[in-house]
């Protein structure tokens, strides 16, 4: 509907545009005589021009369809965040032995640009995440996971996410996660073997998580300042993180 009313509106415009040239040219000219054999003479190009047009038109309408979908998807991508992103990293971050080795590059800042995130999303890639689960309250973040498993269903059926293909595992590798610790009736008397299990599916989320959390605050930084200011303010990474604005 969006679509077919932007062509409306262009096709207007461009009517609008050619009746002023037209009555400009007899302001100018005088002869209306000149004017109807010129415009005879422009209708034998119709068709190419049309061609022209409509190659044009569809590059501008794919163009914008685009940028509506990446629109889509990120919005998407920030209540994933705000449901379940957010608190995984927390949870991840603080079981992390190698933590304090990336911490510092994570502490993204009011004046980073595009270099920047990608120069850490790098420096980050290089970077072994492991996770210690014996610092993991199993039973909590189980709980945690399952209250919003309708939530991560609805993502994975979203059209929209499917066109992320990295979002998209991240979304599957959570959701496995949770299945895993849905069927333990009993997380705290989990043989070692199980243990070294689970914590494979941990360090696949966390470093899922990581990358996804990079680009997204990479996008806010681009769009939306105010959306950024708050998730610096409530960074997973920062222990001194506080919403107040200081």
């Amino acid at each position: 509907m969006k679509r077919d009313s932007w062509q409306v509106k262009i096709g207007i415009t461009l009517v609008c545009v050619s009746i002023l040239l037209y009555l400009l040219d007899f302001f100018v000219f005088r002869d209306i005589n000149f004017l109807s054999e010129h415009t005879i003479f422009e209708l034998a190009f119709l068709p190419i021009e049309v061609i022209v047009v409509s190659l044009i038109l569809d590059q501008l309408l794919e163009m914008r369809a685009k940028q509506d979908r990446i629109e889509k998807l990120n919005m998407v991508i920030g209540v994933f965040f705000s449901e379940v992103g957010t608190t995984s990293l927390k949870e991840f971050s603080k079981s992390d032995p190698n933590i304090d080795d990336i911490r510092s590059m994570l502490l993204v800042g009011p004046n980073w640009q595009d270099e920047k995130f990608k120069e850490t999303a790098k420096i980050i890639k290089s970077h072994t995440r492991t996770i210690d689960i014996k610092k993991v309250d199993l039973e909590k973040y189980r709980e945690f996971l399952i209250g919003k498993r309708k939530f991560l269903i609805q993502l994975l059926e979203n059209p929209v996410v499917l066109e992320h293909e990295s979002f998209t595992e991240l979304l599957r590798s959570m959701f496995h996660l949770a299945e895993e610790l849905e069927f333990r009736k009993d997380l705290r008397s989990l043989p070692d073997s199980d243990h070294a299990h689970i914590k494979g599916d941990m360090e696949r989320v966390y470093t899922r998580l990581i990358n996804e959390w990079l680009d997204y605050m990479r996008y806010m930084k681009n769009n939306y300042p105010y959306l950024y200011s708050l998730s610096m303010r409530t960074n997973p990474f920062d222990e001194n993180a506080s919403p107040i604005v200081k």
